[in-house]
């Protein structure tokens, strides 16, 4: 019998650029830790797994290298995709590589949620990849080149998830590796995407799966910081309680090589033997999502499991524990009566959350609260298209839609929080506070890799400090004050101080950011005497807000 010949197919995955200018890029961070960027391509190093393995893999990121025309050349396909701060590159991207006469397949949360706007792409994957992607490979495989494939919502069995292709990363690039336990969400916060993308009933990986990818990331030599990228990873208590011990038992076995983080819910902090088990486990810091101070807001947007508690006692506890907590707020709910600027400040200085993502609120596509405005008649137009034109993310383009309050009242608090919050002093201040609760007792010893080393090192350290040239006194004394009193805390406080290096430059632009939409609101609602006599900076403002 005749072997038919199995054919290759060289796929060329291109991960897009963040917009410039974004909360979460830490680009200056990242060079003082001897890194590219944050966090490795997760989704993209998996659809590479549930591909074909006969087939041929290149990886290229756009935030860590540039993509050339001898990659464009060398594919048979190019596949890309991303979140909607990467909408811009990411059309680029299609046009790029048509222009070269390559196919391109798109999927990822931003073209699930608008579809539309990636219509010029020859394939497009929308939802959970697991459930169509053999289909997408048949279509491929008889010779079609273009095609939609849509998954059925909330049916992706995770435990077939295969371990993502690790091995195509280049681990020097990242301050972390990226793995995922879990999709999906209990809580129906109007504001969310997640539970419109993965389903309100968390599906979790099998404990052994998990274990799997970790034990990958191992042999491949990797040491230091893995992510839980969950969005939130106790959405499902009964599995990640019997999840946590057997993570425990394998990290003793492998003599604790790796140190976590991850994003949960405020009711964490309800749990004490949940608390012990991440503990236990080598869990260092999570991100929650806190909102607003107001238990009005909250209940408005239905945050409701923020409320009827003391968060600022809440987020102490977590402290107690070790984890140290990152946060976001939002302004801009409707719920939001006069200002909100002192009282978000004051509970963030409270909370002692060094890092505290405050952002306006943003309308994402296909959301509760993106449903509500459009049927008040509130969107604005474009309110899904991040335009390249207008660089930024939700700390600089928020309230794309007609806010409840005057827009000017509520840049002008959103204004206001950003220069108390990230100014140096009151940085500084919360970091002296977090070293004073942070408890890192009781944790296990780990080998320290090369970058751990770094980071615990007075050549590092003045690396940061040569950085901040203007607040280099300040931040000094709180490193000697940890030091003294909690040195078991100063990897945390060190790596923090770290992070002002991008975050105190990025708040200092967002206001300037702030200022110019302002000025164009004030333009827009004062307009001169002589309308044909109008400025060419009113006009330029003006362009702005269109």
């Amino acid at each position: 019998m005749q072997r038919i010949p199995i054919r290759s197919c060289k796929v060329l995955l291109v991960y897009p650029k963040f917009v410039p200018n974004s909360f979460w890029n830490y680009t200056d961070t990242c060079e003082l830790l001897d890194a590219r960027y944050p966090a490795a391509p997760l989704g993209l190093i998996t659809v590479a797994a549930l591909l074909p393995q006969h087939w041929q893999f290149r990886l290229i990121n756009r935030n860590t290298e540039d993509l050339s025309p001898d990659d464009i050349a060398w594919a048979d396909l190019v596949m890309t995709g991303g979140m909607l701060n990467q909408q811009p590159d990411c059309m680029h991207l299609i046009k790029f590589a048509q222009a070269s006469g390559k196919p391109v397949a798109v999927g990822g949360p931003d073209v699930t949620s608008s579809p539309h706007l990636y219509k010029t792409a020859d394939f497009q994957i929308l939802g959970e990849a697991e459930t169509v992607i053999d289909d997408f490979v048949a279509a491929w495989e008889r010779g079609e080149r273009a095609g939609i494939f849509e998954a059925e919502k909330f049916t992706a069995d995770v435990t077939r998830t295969p371990i993502p292709r690790f091995d195509l990363l280049n681990f020097n690039h990242y301050l972390y590796i990226c793995v995922q336990y879990s999709r999906g969400c209990p809580f129906t916060c109007e504001f969310c995407d997640i539970i419109e993308l993965y389903g309100r009933k968390p599906r979790t990986k099998a404990n052994e799966q998990m274990l799997a990818e970790l034990s990958q990331l191992y042999a491949l030599g990797y040491r230091g910081h893995v992510d839980f990228v969950d969005d939130n990873l106790i959405g499902n208590k009964k599995a990640i309680k019997g999840f946590l011990p057997e993570l425990k038992a394998w990290q003793q076995a492998h003599n604790y090589p790796f140190e976590f983080s991850t994003e949960a819910s405020m009711n964490l902090a309800d749990d004490d033997d949940l608390l012990d088990m991440m503990k236990q486990a080598n869990f260092f810091a999570v991100f929650i999502g806190i909102e607003s101070p107001d238990p009005e807001t909250l209940r408005q947007t239905s945050k409701k499991q923020n409320t009827r508690r003391n968060m600022a006692e809440n987020v102490h506890k977590l402290y107690s524990y070790g984890l140290f907590v990152t946060a976001g707020f939002i302004v801009g709910f409707d719920n939001e009566k006069g200002s909100i600027a002192d009282a978000m400040a004051d509970f963030i200085e409270e909370c002692a959350i060094p890092v505290s993502m405050v952002g306006l609120l943003y309308a994402l596509p296909n959301t509760q609260l993106t449903r509500r405005l459009a049927k008040e008649g509130r969107l604005k137009d474009g309110h899904d298209v991040m335009d390249v034109d207008r660089t930024g993310d939700q700390c600089s383009l928020g309230i794309n839609f007609e806010p409840m309050r005057p827009l000017r009242d509520v840049l002008s608090d959103y204004k206001r929080i950003l220069e108390r919050v990230f100014e140096p002093a009151a940085y500084a201040r919360r970091l002296d506070r977090l070293a004073t609760l942070l408890d890192r007792s009781g944790r296990p010893e780990m080998d320290k890799d090369d970058r751990r080393r770094r980071l615990a090192s007075l050549q590092t350290l003045n690396r940061i400090l040569d950085a901040m040239p203007g607040e280099r006194s300040r931040f000094w004394d709180t490193f000697i004050t940890c030091a003294r009193t909690n040195p078991a805390a100063l990897q945390a406080i060190v790596a923090l101080m770290a992070m002002y290096a991008h975050l105190g430059p990025f708040s200092r632009q967002v206001i300037g950011e702030i200022d110019r939409r302002i000025a164009a609101e004030a333009a827009c609602k004062s307009p001169p005497a002589v309308p044909y006599m109008r400025s060419e900076t009113v006009v330029m403002a003006e362009s702005r807000l269109n």
